[in-house]
């Protein structure tokens, strides 16, 4: 398993919060420096995306300047708005005569049942989070888009526990940096690859302990036609800076998926909008095996999972896993 090393420690990578502790909710931005060749994977049932077709084959515009993850739902792709505005003014972006239009990615969970109000983010929050963009190590738990999230939401809200954001690494031998960062808001639970137990779920009233997200809904129970009020959806970002074609990232976003899937127990319903980016900085100039960057992938993303419930805390009376 990867160690301490997170996205921020991918060359060419610089990633920003913003976070509201009062409508618990925020967003994360990934500022790509030089700009960045990408990919994208949609695979739940109930997606809040822009600019996901501009990554598809045959497109026009090769790289893009910075990916959004958000709160507030369709809300908070407004966020994305702020970071066009704060690239524009750099002039980052791709340049069609005279005029530079920042390219920026976003994807949105699910946070507005347990804040105060409505409120999510907005274009001020995506221009302060770019402010607060750094390389390096970077806050994990209930910042970010990961301030409002939880996850076992299966029964209800009233048995969830919090969630946040996590982020990992791994170096290669060939040099090569492969990092994750997640927001995770599953609307199962959260399962350590290691061990195959639950570290954060569905809460049994009594006990405190955890039922297991996958036997109660074999069991009938659950939510069978509309998305608890908690709202759910992992959305995530796979930066390297190996030189990787599209097609490649590609194949590094689906496996990334494969990440998600091994420790998210269900993962991909139609509750979830499950999204990951995948980026290539080019600042390594090794050569780079694809496969064993997207095999990284989900490595990096399995870890950043486990760490986003590990590091969250108690917030907006939904109690965190460390609260036993």
């Amino acid at each position: 398993m990867p160690g301490e090393l997170g996205i921020g420690d991918v060359p060419g990578i610089a990633i920003g919060h913003e976070t509201d502790l009062v409508g618990l909710t925020g967003c994360t931005v990934i500022l790509c420096s030089d700009g960045a060749e990408a990919a994208a994977d949609v695979r739940g049932g109930a997606p809040g995306t822009r600019e996901t077709d501009l990554l598809g084959p045959g497109r026009l515009v090769r790289k893009i300047n910075a990916v959004l993850l958000a709160g507030g739902s369709a809300f908070g792709l407004a966020a994305a708005d702020g970071v066009v505005r704060y690239l524009a003014e750099r002039e980052q972006g791709y340049r069609v005569g005279r005029a530079v239009v920042p390219i920026v990615p976003a994807a949105v969970l699910f946070d507005l049942g347990v804040g105060v109000g409505a409120t999510f983010p907005n274009a001020d929050s995506g221009y302060r989070a770019c402010l607060a963009a750094r390389a390096g190590t970077i806050a994990e738990g209930c910042v970010g888009a990961g301030t409002g999230a939880t996850v076992g939401k299966v029964l209800g809200m009233d048995r969830a526990v919090k969630s946040g954001i996590g982020t990992a690494a791994l170096r290669l031998p060939n040099g090569i940096t492969v990092g994750a960062i997640v927001a995770v808001n599953a609307y199962g639970d959260v399962v350590n690859p290691m061990t195959g137990l639950t570290v954060a779920g569905i809460r049994d009233r009594t006990t405190g302990s955890y039922l297991g997200a996958t036997s109660v809904i074999l069991r009938g129970e659950g939510v069978p036609t509309a998305s608890p009020a908690g709202g759910n959806t992992t959305i995530g970002v796979i930066a390297t800076d190996a030189t990787l074609s599209r097609d490649d990232l590609v194949r590094v976003a689906a496996l990334a998926h494969d990440g998600l899937a091994r420790v998210v127990r269900p993962a991909h319903t139609v509750f979830d909008g499950d999204t990951f980016f995948a980026l290539s900085t080019g600042r390594n100039a090794t050569s780079a095996n694809p496969t064993a960057v997207a095999v990284a992938a989900g490595e990096v993303v399995a870890t950043a999972i486990v760490r986003a419930v590990l590091s969250a805390r108690s917030l907006g009376g939904v109690p965190s896993s460390a609260d036993g």
